[in-house]
């Protein structure tokens, strides 16, 4: 290293001072005699041939095999490979002539053509197998005088250079060299020199060549640019960073100027060790001396200048490079729209990646990772998904930070199960090994409200012995809040707290959890340690403290804490702030008109927790004088009426606006009355509304809320009386909302009648009327059973000009389902298909099931595979439907794997699922399999009903297997059933169609007290006793359906089924 600095201080002082031998006078020549000499030098061998057929190309020492292009490809490819690998290593993008292609012809005459020394001669080719014959040999083996006696006198000064320049190893180069400066031809020449010096700088012999380059100019040698250019190059690669500056200077000084090439490993260099200042300096000096840039400078200063944070600079070097028609490479997109996004500068991020695109350049996984960040924080989300889905075309492979950000991204459009295949998909790649990604995904659980699995996520990183950092315990604290698990939240504050302050939300959190608890005391605790521990206030925390403080009547702690936030920069122009400090002020001022609204307007929040403060305190006064302030000033009755916010308040602020002369907005007793409907405090609310609507303009205002308070409290009867009250006194003053929450109320409590009336008198009046109060009618007749009149609300929605919606749609399949008429079914479901809606999984199911009811179960299917290949996934109660089409046909085997199908989707059946498998199987006559199926159902836990056991017992009693029927019956029994009336009326038929009259006469005396007025069962009896020869008995129960109002049947045959067999 003593060595290197002494020679690179040299080379700095002495580097280009005057060599003394090329400073002396030449001597003149004498005047000879000329000799004569036979020149035996060939012709220039770069030069072409001109082609002139009458001038033939000379005759060469060394005559070649001739080719099909008059040797031109030979002597052009000679050209550049000499040139190639003179000017070798000097940098990326170095400049050096293109190769010419050659057939494979051209290819094996250029090999042999080498071989025979058709390039350099056969001597040459000679010299320079001999001289690399000795790398084979150690240092000293050899004396380099002995090796090439037999060249002595045989090769010029040129040939001796191509042997040097095709050695490969430094020592053969290094001998060499010193044997060639031994010749009679050879003479000091910069070529030589630079030639050793390249192949000391492959091998980073960097002493071997300082003090080469130091001979060099005590031989007399002018270093030119590729000569210094070389040395530069050699330091560059070696990392000698110093050095090479140091002899750059000593080059500028000199007015030496590099080749872009040099300039580009230097910077290239620099780049490498993170020494961007200094690539920025050289760059300037690069501009100064007027050397232009090619695409590779402009790539690595742009990069050195985006990692220094020069911005403008970065820019204007790349609008330069635009400008003289150059392309950026994809990285200097990349950089600098990663550098603008870090910026904020979003717009000029997103003209660069236009420019990029214009380009056709196709974006890294980092370029695209800034853009989706770009696209993250200006909520553009679906340009975020759009890249996305660019990036897959384009088989762009994702990294964890582009998943992390795919997730945040659906978090916030609240697409929380592609967050979770995102997420899921990442664990899957092994790319999730960052704690940013699972907290991502925590956060995306905690704001669809499931903290449980935001839980899971955190013990999944903990399990990967992924170390919790500040941010990860402010997440988990949220997911204890959330949880209202008051222990371990204190635990995760208290992790949070020991890796510095808390910080304003997580205390905010704390708070609310302590508020949402009701533990006051513990909430005032913890603000005194807040502001003990001097925690940095924001708005939201301290809102939240005076909250508390107002809610607890902590008048003094209030101002207190207003005059801190005072001196707060930050907070202390505050509208929140500035009007409970402006209340609090002048507190016990009677006079407050002009005070209180002293400031533009008052924030709402502020002065309703104030007047909650006043009234926590018992201060009815001061009470009263904000809300006199309020009276006195513009627009403060306005202001005062939108400070409600519970009923006790509200209340109470409607009379003192009373004894202030000040009747509130209709608007604020619709609130009152909404409070107190919310509360179920009905007779509240009745009262308000008496008390205010003492006119018909503030009755039809007001009839809406009360109507909406009776519909809340469960009195459909009362909000129909209201309705009718309504229309004889002010005429209909409800909109369409209004009558589509009555006519709901109504229909759900099975006041049909009712209904009727309203929607009646909504279509006669020409109310008018919107989509969701039609398909609020549709849908009240379809389910009072009044299908015509559904029709016929249909029929009028569309002549009224009004759009249907899907649900329209969707009732109205059910209402012709129920009908029976699936032909205006199936045009009601093709007609919302050619309008462009989008079919949900309701209008499939509903269309399924109405060809189910009339036995098409093939279309049925096929419309459920439909469904199942547009991506929607059938919930239970569509798999349910398309098991019950299957069933009633006997499909058994189609429902068998329709089951499995449920299975496998992770959708759980239910005992509906199980009673339609049952139904398959009885109806395939497979009894023993649809008996297992019963079984298994159980062993599971769900609970077989009475419809599951009687479709067995009522196959078995219409096979006229009566003792299978009965053990059946006993089995429903054993398991704690009740039978109902189809099990009774299975058992009687049974034993009626076979003529089992004694059993059927002891089975009726059994369940005689269950049967009541069931006509079947007692018609069977009397039949029974009759044929048993018992005619009391069996006038003792015609007595007893006459008496019940009950008709005999008297067509009903004992035995039926085994005369017919």
């Amino acid at each position: 290293m003593e060595s290197l600095t002494l020679s690179s201080s040299f080379l700095y002082n002495n580097l280009f001072t005057p060599s003394p031998i090329s400073s002396k006078p030449k001597p003149k020549p004498k005047h000879k005699t000329p000799i004569p000499i036979h020149s035996s030098i060939t012709p220039d061998p770069w030069t072409l041939s001109s082609g002139d057929p009458t001038r033939p190309k000379p005759k060469s020492k060394n005559p070649k095999n001739p080719l099909s292009d008059d040797n031109a490809r030979r002597i052009i490819k000679a050209k550049a490979r000499y040139l190639s690998h003179l000017r070798k290593n000097q940098g990326p993008q170095a400049q050096t002539p293109k190769w010419i292609k050659r057939t494979p012809e051209q290819m094996v005459q250029y090999l042999e053509d080498d071989r025979n020394g058709g390039l350099y001669g056969k001597h040459v080719v000679a010299a320079i197998k001999k001289v690399r014959s000795l790398s084979q040999k150690v240092e000293g083996e050899y004396d380099m005088r002995l090796v090439m006696g037999s060249f002595v006198g045989k090769l010029s000064f040129r040939e001796m250079c191509i042997v040097l320049k095709e050695q490969k190893g430094w020592k053969q180069v290094k001998d060499f060299f010193n044997w060639m400066k031994l010749q009679l031809s050879y003479r000091p020449s910069v070529i030589a020199y630079t030639i050793v010096l390249r192949i000391y700088g492959q091998v980073g012999k960097i002493k071997m060549a300082e003090d080469t380059f130091l001979e060099m100019l005590e031989a007399g040698c002018e270093p030119d640019e590729v000569a210094c250019g070389t040395m530069l190059c050699t330091y560059a690669r070696w990392g000698r960073h110093k050095a090479m500056l140091s002899f750059y200077s000593a080059i500028r000084e000199r007015g030496i100027v590099m080749s872009v090439a040099v300039y580009n490993f230097m910077l290239s260099s620099l780049q490498k060790k993170s020494l961007h200042r200094n690539v920025i300096e050289v760059w300037e000096q690069m501009m100064e001396q007027g050397v232009v840039p090619n695409s590779f400078s402009h790539t690595v200063v742009i990069g050195s200048l985006v990692k220094e944070g020069c911005l403008e600079e970065a820019l204007t070097n790349f609008h330069e490079m635009r400008s003289v028609g150059l392309v950026p490479e994809e990285v200097s997109y990349s950089q600098l729209i990663s550098l603008c996004t870090k910026r904020g500068k979003w717009d000029e991020a997103l003209r660069i990646y236009d420019d990029m695109k214009d380009q056709r350049l196709v974006p890294s996984r980092y370029t695209c990772a800034s853009l989706l960040t770009l696209y993250y924080k200006n909520e553009d989300y679906s340009k975020a998904l759009s890249l996305f889905s660019e990036m897959e075309r384009n088989k762009i492979a994702a990294d964890e930070v582009i998943y992390g950000l795919l997730i945040r991204i659906y978090g916030k459009l609240r697409l929380y199960e592609d967050a979770r295949r995102a997420f899921e998909e990442t664990k899957q790649l092994g790319l999730l090994s960052d704690e940013k990604t699972y907290l991502a995904m925590a956060q995306v659980h905690l704001g669809s409200g499931d903290f449980g699995k935001a839980l899971e996520v955190i013990e999944l990183m903990k399990s990967r012995n992924i170390w919790l950092s500040r941010f990860a315990y402010i997440v988990l604290l949220q997911c204890y809040v959330m949880k209202k698990d008051l222990t371990s939240a204190e635990v995760a504050f208290q992790a949070l707290s020991k890796t510095g302050h808390p910080d304003a939300g997580s205390c905010n959190d704390m708070l609310n959890l302590y508020s949402g608890l009701n533990l006051m005391a513990k909430a005032k605790s913890f603000i005194a340690q807040m502001r003990k521990d001097k925690v940095h206030f924001d708005e939201q925390l301290c809102k939240t403290v005076i909250k508390i403080y107002c809610k607890e009547g902590m008048i003094t702690d209030v101002r207190q804490l207003i005059e801190e936030m005072g001196m707060n920069e930050v907070l202390k122009n505050n509208k929140f702030i500035q009007t409970v400090s402006s209340v609090c002020k002048h507190k016990g001022d009677e006079q407050l008109d002009g005070k209180l609204l002293a400031f533009d307007q008052p924030d709402m929040v502020a002065l309703g927790l104030v007047i909650d403060m006043y009234m926590a305190d018992g201060n009815v006064k001061d009470t009263k004088n904000v809300l006199a302030g309020l009276v006195e000033n513009p627009d403060g009755v306005s202001i005062a009426n939108q400070l409600v916010g519970d009923a006790f308040k509200a209340r109470t602020l409607i009379y003192q606006f009373n004894e202030l002369d000040c009747r509130p907005e209709d608007a604020t007793v619709c609130s009152l009355i909404s409070l107190y409907a919310k509360q179920h405090k009905l007779k509240q609310a009745e009262e308000v509304f008496h008390e205010f609507a003492d006119s018909p303009a503030t009755k039809n205002s007001l009839c809406k809320s009360m109507l909406d308070a009776y519909v809340k409290c469960g009195k459909a009867e009362k909000a129909f009386s209201l309705y009718k009250q309504a229309i004889t006194e002010t005429g209909n003053c409800l909109d369409a909302v209004s009558i589509s929450i009555l006519v709901n109320s109504l229909s759900s409590n099975g006041n049909h009648q009712e209904a009727e009336i309203v929607i009646r008198q909504s279509l006669e009046g020409h109310k008018e009327l919107d989509t969701v109060a039609f398909n609020t009618f549709i849908k009240a007749m379809l389910d009072a059973g009044r299908l015509h009149f559904a029709s016929c609300i249909h029929e009028h929605m569309l002549s009224s000009g009004v759009a249907p919606s899907i649900q329209t749609f969707n009732t109205m399949i059910s209402v012709y389902g129920r009908g029976r008429k699936l032909e205006r079914a199936t045009e009601m479901f093709n007609t919302a298909r050619s309008m462009g809606l989008s079919l949900d999984e309701k209008a499939y199911m509903n269309m399924i099931s109405c060809y189910g009811k009339a036995g098409k179960r093939r279309e049925a299917s096929l419309l459920f595979g439909e469904m199942l290949e547009k991506g929607i996934k059938p919930g239970l109660i569509s798999y349910n439907i398309m098991m019950n089409v299957f069933a009633t046909g006997g499909l058994h085997q189609e429902a068998e794997q329709l089951f499995k199908v449920m299975e496998r989707d992770d959708c759980s059946p239910d005992s509906f699922t199980y009673l339609s498998l049952v139904r398959a199987y009885t109806e395939s006559l497979k009894y023993s399999v649809a008996e297992e199926t019963i079984n298994s159902m159980q062993k599971i836990g769900i609970v077989a009903s009475c419809s599951h056991f009687n479709l067995l017992l009522s196959a078995f009693a219409k096979e006229g297997l009566m003792v299978e029927a009965e053990r059946i019956y006993r089995k429903l029994l054993g398991v704690g059933l009740n039978p109902d009336l189809a099990c009774y009326r299975s058992m009687m038929r049974g034993y009626m169609d076979y003529g089992h009259v004694t059993v059927g006469i002891k089975f009726f005396e059994h369940i005689s007290e269950n049967v009541n007025a069931d006509r079947f069962i007692l018609s069977a009896a009397v039949h029974f006793y009759r044929s048993a020869g018992n005619e009391i008995k069996a006038a003792s129960v015609l007595d007893s359906m006459r008496h019940l109002g009950v008709g005999f049947l008297e067509n009903l045959e004992i035995g039926s089924k085994l005369k017919s067999s």
